[in-house]
Formats: C-alpha cells, sequence, structure tokens
C-alpha cells in the first residue's frame, strides 16, 4: 500500500478525505453528475456522494479498489480508461474527475481529450515533476526520487509519463483546452498564490489541480 492509500484509509475511518480531494470536492457543485475515474479506495466519491449528494459513479482498475467502492454502497466498475472511456457519451456527466492517475496513463493526450468530450468539467490532479525537490534528488543524487507524491522505486512505479505543470498547461493549449481554475499546492499541501503557467509555480508546486472544459463549450 502506497503512503497515500494508506492515509486514504485512515480518513475515511476518521470521516474525513485528504486536503487535496477536499480541494476537489469543493470545485464540485451539489447535485451534480460525477464520474471519478481510477477512484480508487473510493474515499473522494464516497464524500462527494453523502457530503454533496451527486450523484456519483467511479471506474476503478483494481478490483481490489471496486470491491472496497462497493463494499461501501459506491455505485463503481472495473475498468480501464484507456479504452473504455470511448464508450461513454459526450456530455454524460456533469464533472469527470482523474485524480493524481494522468500520470500513469500509456496514453495522457487521449485521455485527457476523453475527459473534456464526457464531461462538462474535468477536473484533473497530478504531481509535479518539476518540484524543486524532485530536481535536486536528480541533480544531487542521481537518482529517481521517492516523495509522498510519488512514493514507488523507479523499478516497481505504476507512472511512466511524468510531466511538470508547464507540461500540462502546454498541452491543453495544444488540444484547445481551457483552464478555467488552477490550484498550486506547494509543501504539506498548502496552497500557493502562483498562477499555474508562472515558471516559479513550476519550481515551487509539488501538485497542481486544474479544472478544464472543451473550448467550444460556455464559461
Amino acid at each position: 500500500m502506497s503512503p497515500l492509500d494508506d492515509a486514504s484509509s485512515r480518513n475515511r475511518r476518521s470521516g474525513t478525505i485528504r486536503f487535496d480531494l477536499k480541494l476537489i470536492a469543493d470545485m464540485v457543485e451539489p447535485g451534480s453528475r460525477v464520474l471519478d475515474i481510477g477512484c480508487g479506495d473510493g474515499a473522494l466519491l464516497d464524500f462527494l456522494v453523502h457530503e454533496k449528494g451527486v450523484d456519483g459513479r467511479g471506474i476503478e482498475l483494481s478490483m481490489d479498489g471496486v470491491h472496497t467502492c462497493v463494499s461501501h454502497g459506491l455505485s463503481v466498475i472495473q475498468g480501464d480508461a484507456e479504452t473504455d472511456l470511448k464508450d461513454y457519451p459526450s456530455g454524460a456527466f456533469d464533472y469527470v474527475i482523474l485524480s493524481q492517475t494522468l500520470q500513469a496513463m500509456r496514453a495522457p493526450r487521449t485521455v485527457l481529450e476523453e475527459l473534456v468530450r464526457i464531461g462538462d468539467r474535468a477536473i484533473v490532479s497530478f504531481p509535479n515533476f518539476g518540484y524543486w525537490r524532485i530536481r535536486m534528488a536528480l541533480l544531487w543524487l542521481g537518482r529517481m526520487p521517492v516523495t509522498e507524491r510519488l512514493g514507488y522505486e523507479w523499478y516497481e512505479t505504476p507512472n511512466i509519463h511524468f510531466c511538470t505543470i508547464k507540461d500540462f498547461t502546454s498541452l491543453c493549449d495544444r488540444l484547445d483546452i481551457t483552464i478555467d481554475r488552477s490550484v498550486i499546492l506547494g509543501r504539506d499541501n498548502r496552497p500557493t498564490r502562483l498562477a499555474s503557467a508562472d515558471g516559479i509555480a513550476n519550481f515551487f508546486g509539488e501538485q497542481g489541480v486544474f479544472m478544464l472544459r472543451r473550448n467550444d463549450r460556455q464559461g
């Protein structure tokens, strides 16, 4: 179990969720239709359903995760986002959430395009590989970093497409995707006042949380 998964289990027992998940939940309007992709043990989905009254659905690759979610009464199916999202109709959900999963996708560009197709809004969060501690680990130690956000050794990580905040915003521009809102989290999950396009944010931001939409949809 990764450090984040272990914290998620503790938080579920105490009736709370991680700060970054609470930040995502705050972006979701009550009563919305929500699809949580890669929902893990369902901590965020459970919070959204019970605290915000959303019509929530989830997709999770791991059968262990699916069983945990279903045992908590959540509507979650086993599936692979990289192959299954194409089967959802356009505009099927008000929000589609991809939390801490983009970097584990084989085709992140295609997945991002699908998110803004099937959801009026997409909320995406990911660890920033441009974070200064990661840069220092590579520069001084010459080794792939292991942090709270990247809690795996290089030989066992599910993460295959690391990106920086600047990489992500550049891809959104290329795909004609509008960033309606961004929150950059620094050390200890503290939101900074840095803009997502700011090079300083790319250096000091440990994680980015972005709300997206296709440019042909109204703001």
